[in-house]
């Protein structure tokens, strides 16, 4: 994978069917996406991507010639391996107690030596007598878990170390012509060539997970070969959102607060898959350099949580030694969180992120402190499940309700009533102690959704080709209203006649990163807003709120004082990216808007 030193569905329809229809009949507005197709060249929804979207996350595992202590030679390499007594199963278990469901391995790799740990007839870099990787397959499974092999485009680490890694002539003379691999364009060839024997040989392989691109690739259209050869294989990029593959994977990225909330980095909307890689050593390179640093138990938990309650699959990175054993810290990590997670698997696995495209209670910022995620059950939409991770400094939690009436909540850890109540579009938990040090996770069941209008009509005053404002009330989340980079902007809603209006909800495009990274990596959300409101859609009169929303993912909300209209107007008059973000300067994309008519109520009293 590019490293800090380098420059340079059929599930998911039903998924989506199944939240427009239950959120559908429960409150006609409720914000679901429906199963049409997404615009091309995006492949939201192939069946290939299902063990994907079923998926927590993976275990990243670096691992080759370079591995402390490093080798230079493939078969001693190998032997060393062998001998020092690598098992495939090994690396499975350690996965399953991590909660994973896929392990990509990264053996193929400019940093370690290009070592392919599988059998091969082309010459050019190291290539082991056994088959390290068929082993892998098949023990992945039979546990029911699956292979991403990692694939590099690079060959300018091919003297790392003072050493030369690739085979210039012996490739040269399998291919009956000269082909330098230090190239881009010969190892582009010889990574090619890998990639069909690869596909002939493992059937049974989860895909590919792809560091970078490489022009002759494109040139001679691979990834759609991939697809016509391999139709059950999926193709991960690192760092690059390329149309054509099935999941963008976002390295490990820091600076944001709190430092677990790795989605603040994340600046791909959904329902594309994403795909967020972090090592779990706290210091260190991605592969083992024969020390063992300890790992962030809160940190990690951290950004397994909070990647869940995103919809965004968390790839671990360990950093397995020449036997394939971690050091001791990660074995221990491995333990610890094989028991941590059982008791709360249900609000992590089968759930998407919640305060999305999904649906759910509101995540992130909350009160006197608290932060964390809510995440929100595929299958039963009035399942639901809030995530602390970082408690209040008080007893008591509030979470927007987002319009769900709450019949139930209970700590999922140790099935406690909890005591709550519901008012003004908002849950609060009260009484609360006795705090998890890394998760504490409240089940909430709910009755369905209530107050939030239907029937409204969108439009803008300004839009750009193809995202009208209409497709902010569409109820479907694969289309967006966009302002065409256009400020101050108008957002109006017309509710067909004069009803009651008591707050705006929003779920902007999540396709900026939610915090300032750079000066050109920066946040296209809503600040400086007015909200109007009109009997005839002609007069507006004075503004009735005028507001600052924070640079934050998920829904957000703007509570008005009650009154009765027809038409409610959003002005837009600045957004949080500054000008020296051009890409984003001024950029408005709102996926869905909904007006609430009044607050939801307890479908049960709050327990006591």
């Amino acid at each position: 994978m590019r490293h800090p030193s380098v420059p340079g569905h059929r599930v998911a329809a039903i998924v989506l069917l199944a939240f427009a229809v239950i959120l559908g009949l429960t409150q006609p507005a409720a914000p679901a996406a429906p199963a049409a197709a997404p615009a091309k060249p995006l492949d939201l929804e192939n069946p290939r991507q299902e063990f994907l979207r079923d998926s927590v996350g993976g275990l990243f595992l670096h691992w080759g010639l370079r591995t402390a202590p490093a080798h230079t030679s493939c078969t001693d390499w190998e032997n060393d391996v062998t001998n020092g007594g690598w098992k495939a199963d090994y690396w499975v278990k350690e996965a399953q107690k991590l909660h994973t469901q896929y392990i990509v391995l990264a053996s193929f790799h400019s940093r370690l030596g290009y070592a392919r740990a599988w059998p091969s007839k082309i010459p050019g870099s190291c290539s082991t007598e056994r088959d390290f990787l068929g082993e892998l397959v098949t023990a992945a499974k039979s546990k029911g878990l699956k292979v991403i092999l990692y694939m590099t485009d690079d060959p300018q680490w091919h003297a790392e170390g003072g050493h030369e890694w690739l085979d210039s002539a012996a490739y040269s003379s399998y291919k009956g012509k000269d082909v330098d691999l230090t190239t881009r364009n010969g190892f582009g060839q010889f990574s090619y060539d890998n990639f069909f024997e690869v596909m002939d040989r493992y059937p049974d392989l989860g895909g590919f997970w792809i560091d970078n691109d490489n022009a002759y690739w494109e040139s001679n259209n691979l990834y759609a070969q991939v697809y016509q050869k391999r139709p059950n294989y999926t193709i991960s990029n690192n760092n690059e959102d390329t149309p054509i593959m099935d999941m963008i994977s976002n390295e490990q990225k820091t600076g944001m607060t709190p430092a677990y909330d790795y989605p603040q980095a994340v600046y791909t909307a959904q329902p594309r898959l994403t795909e967020a890689d972090f090592k779990l050593p706290a210091t260190g390179s991605w592969w083992y350099g024969g020390t063992d640093p300890a790992v962030d138990k809160m940190l990690t938990l951290g950004r397994l949580v909070t990647n869940a309650g995103s919809s965004v699959k968390a790839l671990m990175a360990e950093t397995a030694q020449v036997n394939g054993k971690f050091p001791a810290n990660q074995a221990d990590f491995n333990n610890f969180a094989n028991s941590y997670l059982d008791p709360i698997w249900e609000s992590l696995h089968g759930t998407e992120g919640g305060g999305y495209m999904y649906g759910g209670l509101k995540p992130g910022f909350w009160n006197d402190g608290a932060h964390g995620v809510t995440t929100i059950s595929r299958s039963n939409p009035d399942r639901q499940y809030i995530h602390v991770l970082t408690p209040p400094s008080t007893s008591t939690l509030r979470v927007r309700d987002n319009g769900y009436r709450v019949a139930s909540v209970t700590n999922l850890r140790t099935g406690a009533a909890v005591s709550w109540s519901q008012s003004g579009g908002v849950l609060t938990l009260t009484g609360l102690g006795n705090w998890d040090p890394y998760d504490t996770v409240f089940k909430v069941t709910t009755a369905g959704r209530q107050g939030i209008l239907s029937g409204v009509k969108v439009s803008a005053s300004a839009s750009a080709t193809s995202h009208a404002g209409s497709a902010a009330g569409d109820g479907d989340y694969r289309t967006y209203w966009d302002n065409n980079k256009t400020l101050p902007v108008n957002l109006t809603f017309d509710l067909g006649s004069s009803k009651k209006v008591q707050y705006l909800g929003l779920n902007q495009r999540e396709d900026s990163v939610a915090y300032a990274r750079s000066d050109t990596e920066q946040s296209a959300r809503i600040k400086d807003y007015k909200v109007y409101l009109s009997a005839d859609g002609s007069t507006w009169g004075s503004p009735v709120k005028t507001g600052q929303l924070p640079s934050r993912r998920g829904m957000q909300g703007i509570d008005l004082t009650a009154a009765n209209a027809r038409y409610v107007r959003l002005q837009v008059d600045s957004t949080w990216a500054a000008s020296t973000d051009t890409t984003r300067y001024q950029r408005l994309r709102i996926d869905e808007a909904w007006i609430g008519t009044s607050y939801a109520t307890p479908a049960k009293r709050g327990q006591s």
